[in-house]
């Protein structure tokens, strides 16, 4: 199963890229885990124009905007093999609250997360 992204959280995605002046072709959002954390593991991302070889690679399309302005905006998502074995599965989405805003990580492999949802245990 694929890593997913949100509607919301590609909203949030397109709008870095155009506040980076990034260009949107080139870009891909990179997902990765790494050790440490409160709970063992942290969630990274990065938006990145190279991928490797080895990685799992993931294209989508999302029709942003309300309906008069709605665009269209192609994501391409990598994440590294290793990575992979623990976000198989996991979706990514975007909160915007009183509590703080920031992407969030629902992954169905973490059997513990940390209170502020950046680190998990598997």
């Amino acid at each position: 199963m694929p890593v997913k992204v949100t509607e919301t959280a590609a909203k949030e995605i397109e709008s870095i890229i155009k506040q980076q002046s990034l260009e949107a072709d080139v870009i891909h959002l990179r997902v990765g885990v790494k050790g440490g954390g409160c709970s063992g593991f942290s969630y990274l991302l990065d938006l990145t124009e190279h991928t490797k070889e080895s990685d799992e690679l993931w294209d989508f399309d999302f029709t942003l905007g309300e309906q008069d302005e709605s665009r269209d905006f192609h994501l391409k998502v990598v994440c590294d093999p290793k990575s992979y074995l623990y976000l198989n599965g996991t979706e990514i989405d975007f909160k915007d609250e009183v509590m703080g805003r920031g992407f969030v990580f629902n992954n169905p492999n973490a059997t513990n997360t940390c209170g502020c949802g950046s680190s998990f245990s598997a």
